[in-house]
This record gives C-alpha cells, sequence and structure tokens, in this order.
C-alpha cells in the first residue's frame, strides 16, 4: 500500500524538480495531457481513489444547501475549461471549482505569465482569464461522468467596460447554471485591467443584486458566492460584507490572489514580476481576513478559504478561524497529489 505521505516524498524529490525545470504554463498542460493519458488505462483510476479518497462521515460538510464528502476543494485557475474534472476526481477532492470563464473565448496576456518562487513556496501569474469561453466548458460539463460538487467562477471579458460587465456575468450564470452546483462571482484577480473597481460599494451593490434577480427567475436555486482579494482594506472589507448581506450572498471566497511582495525570499527579477502571488506568503493574510469575516459575519456564514495551505496544520488552522472548506492550488503544485489526503487525515486527527 502506497500512504500519501510517500507519495508527497516521491512527488517531491523525483518529480517535482524534474518539472521545475520547464516553463510553468508548458508543464501544467504537459502534466494535463500525461495524466488524461494515464487515467485511460484500464484500473489506474479505481487504483488512485482507492489510495487518494478519505470517506469519513467526520468529513462531510453541509452548505447552502450541498453536502460536501469533505471539506478540501481544489481552487479555481488549475482546471479553467473544465478539461479535468474526471481526471482530478481521482486525487480525493471535496470539491473542484472551474474558471475564471467568460462570455468569449479570449487568450490571456502575453507569455511567460506564470512564475515559480521556490525559495518561496509561491506563484506569481497574471494569466488573465485565459479560457476557452464559457460555451466550450459547458459542452465538456455535460459529457463528465464525475458526480463531484463544481463551483462555476465566472468573470468578464477583458475589453467589456466596467459599466456593463454584469452582462458578462450574467450571460456566464445562464449558460452554466444546469451544469454546475454553485456560482463565484470573481471581480478580486488583479490580471485584468479595473477588474477590481468592481469591489466598490457601488458597483458590486449593483452586480450582485442584478445576479441574485437571475437566480430568482430559476426553479432551482443556485448557492452564489463573492470572491475577494486580500489587499483590501478593513473599509473595504466592511462595506462589501454590508452588501453581501444586503443582497443575500451564499458565501464568500477569501482570498484570492495577493499584490504584495512583502518579505520574501526569491530573487528580485522575479520577484518585480506583475501579476498576483500565491502560495506560502499569502497564508497569514488570508487567514486573518478569514477570522475577521468570521468576526463580522457570525458563526453561521458560509466561508471558504483559501491561500496558503500546503499541509494539514495550514488547513486546520483556516478551520479554525472560521472558514467552513479550504481550497489549495499553489500547495497542490508544490507538494503534489498526495496532499489532500494528508489533509483530509490531518483534520480527522486535529494535527499535520
Amino acid at each position: 500500500m502506497i500512504f500519501a505521505a510517500e507519495i508527497i516524498a516521491v512527488y517531491k524529490l523525483l518529480i517535482k524538480p524534474f518539472l521545475f525545470l520547464f516553463d510553468p504554463e508548458r508543464v501544467h498542460y504537459f502534466t494535463i495531457n500525461f495524466l488524461k493519458f494515464f487515467f485511460s488505462v484500464p484500473g489506474i483510476k479505481r487504483i488512485s481513489i482507492d489510495h487518494f479518497h478519505v470517506i469519513s462521515n467526520d468529513l462531510k460538510r453541509t452548505l447552502f444547501g450541498i453536502t460536501f464528502p469533505n471539506p478540501v476543494g481544489l481552487a479555481a485557475g488549475f482546471d479553467k475549461d473544465a478539461k479535468m474534472l474526471d481526471t482530478l476526481d481521482a486525487f480525493g477532492f471535496g470539491f473542484i471549482e472551474i474558471g475564471t470563464l467568460t462570455p468569449k473565448p479570449q487568450a490571456g496576456n502575453s507569455k511567460p505569465r506564470l512564475f515559480r518562487l521556490p525559495k518561496d513556496n509561491a506563484l506569481i501569474n497574471r494569466m488573465g482569464f485565459n479560457n476557452d469561453g464559457v460555451i466550450d466548458a459547458v459542452k465538456r460539463l455535460k459529457k463528465r461522468k464525475s458526480k463531484i460538487i463544481v463551483g462555476g467562477n465566472i468573470g468578464k471579458n477583458k475589453d467589456t467596460p466596467n459599466n456593463i460587465a454584469y452582462r458578462d456575468f450574467e450571460y456566464c450564470l445562464e449558460a452554466l447554471y444546469d451544469v454546475v452546483d454553485y456560482f463565484v462571482v470573481n471581480i478580486s484577480s488583479p490580471n485584468t485591467p479595473n477588474l477590481r473597481e468592481l469591489q466598490e460599494k457601488e458597483p458590486l451593490k449593483v452586480l450582485l443584486t442584478r445576479l441574485k434577480k437571475r437566480i430568482e427567475f430559476h426553479k432551482t436555486k443556485r448557492p452564489m458566492l463573492l470572491k475577494i482579494a486580500p489587499d483590501l482594506s478593513n473599509d473595504q472589507v466592511n462595506d462589501i460584507i454590508e452588501i453581501v448581506i444586503q443582497c443575500s450572498l451564499d458565501g464568500i471566497i477569501a482570498t484570492n490572489t495577493t499584490i504584495s511582495r512583502d518579505n520574501l525570499k526569491s530573487p528580485e527579477n522575479i520577484v518585480d514580476e506583475q501579476g498576483g502571488l500565491s502560495g506560502a506568503p499569502l497564508r497569514k493574510t488570508s487567514t486573518t481576513l478569514i477570522q475577521y469575516l468570521r468576526q463580522k459575519l457570525g458563526p453561521d456564514f458560509p466561508i471558504i478559504g483559501v491561500g496558503g495551505v500546503s499541509n494539514a496544520q495550514d488547513a486546520i488552522d483556516k478551520l479554525n478561524a472560521g472558514a467552513n472548506l479550504i481550497q489549495v492550488y499553489t500547495g497542490f503544485i508544490y507538494e503534489g497529489p498526495g496532499l489532500i489526503k494528508k489533509i483530509n487525515n490531518g483534520i480527522l486527527k486535529g494535527v499535520s
């Protein structure tokens, strides 16, 4: 029997050093294609599920009418176009968030646009919502075999002015409505020009009000969450909390990547790259914001915590701070496929 700790060790000792020799974006797509091929071999997925899935009633979490088999999800950005759901399901995630998706396909920002910071266990990305468009994702979602819970992270196209950005969000919501389990409104990415301006009080209120009305038109009500940035002032967070309550939103995801570059060990030529920073340096900031949100929103409001989760203790810290669920991304890249099992087992034991 191969256990999560051994898989992580093999990944970090042999596989990751080899993969990290190459451009990170190219490695990402190489890995996707390799895993698809690997899992096409009869029996491999079943073996993977047996090794990586942790089944326990103590891990189950019920939020906004959805019962999650465990609290560890994959954050948006890894499987933007819903191409890997049937493969990623084998690694034991409790849920997967696709996107960010936009109405029209877009190439995103110019390359290179993804950078590793190994000394900091971090990444910098300025991808710019590169995706094949929401309609292509819908086609794939209709064909998927996995029953894993899927969140649809939606955004606006780069060339859509902010004053009509609501149209892009409405389009994506309607397109995805019957093929995802919940929605995430992404206005907090630092890589689309002026996008974060939609976090300001008035434009945010207009956007969320319109989207909630759209949901009310449907017989089945899908939960809608807001993903926020870690770089907000307390006053800005308080404004967001006020609007979230007014609009009867179903939850908050805290947080997106940060534009801060404080206390990094990596070389300046990498640190100075524009984009959002994710990984270990974001851990404390996101956890502190989760704690603040919990204090302000009370004990029952759903919060998904993301940012710097690289082991079970990181996840437990976020859960103790007030998160109901957590998501991983950069930690999954640095720690490998055994991370989800290790976190779930750690949550059951209460230690890393």
